[in-house]
């Protein structure tokens, strides 16, 4: 018979400032579903608030030394860290691009006048086979494409390197190619 173990709020405190990797293991298993959802709450996103729910623990790794139980329970630490992740998620760079790249299929780019390239695109049919590129492929073509971007811009505007735009924007080139040629 198999027995579960618990800890107190003391014992967790204790155990992450002594760095017990086992404890620490515990602390995510029984506590990462509901920073998760605090997380999941602010970002609406599943694959943002893992990347956030992942900054949340490396943060209380780091900072457990920071935790005073004057001001509250652990637990509340914790939650508060992971909605001020989330928030900092939001508000960064990467996260705003997303917010303003839209994608091509995006219906009001056909009642933007300044976007009217989107309506011969459209009507070229690529609009489904842009489709079929991976999402960080479709930003950087939509980026470069429909944007006017240069390859620098991209990569300070995505905070990645130059030589990742364009391996990737090649990589994007060459899918299409297969993919119209499959037309």
């Amino acid at each position: 018979m198999g027995t579960t173990l618990s800890y107190t709020e003391i014992e967790l405190i204790q155990g992450l400032q002594a760095r017990d990797e086992k404890l620490f293991s515990y602390l995510y298993d029984h506590y990462s579903p509901a920073l998760y959802g605090v997380a999941l709450k602010i970002v609406t996103d599943d694959a943002s608030a893992g990347d956030v729910l992942q900054e949340v623990f490396i943060k209380i790794w780091k900072n457990i030394d920071r935790y005073d139980p004057s001001k509250g329970r652990l637990f509340t630490w914790m939650l508060n860290i992971a909605r001020n992740t989330a928030i900092d998620s939001l508000r960064s760079k990467a996260h705003k691009l997303d917010q303003k790249v839209q994608d091509v299929t995006s219906a009001n780019l056909m009642y933007e006048p300044q976007l009217a390239v989107h309506l011969s695109v459209d009507h070229l049919g690529l609009t489904k086979v842009i489709e079929g590129l991976p999402k960080d492929q479709r930003v950087i073509i939509d980026l470069a494409y429909f944007k006017g971007c240069t390859q620098e811009e991209i990569a300070k505007t995505l905070d990645i390197p130059l030589g990742t735009v364009k391996t990737r924007m090649r990589n994007a080139i060459m899918q299409l190619r297969i993919l119209l040629k499959q037309l």
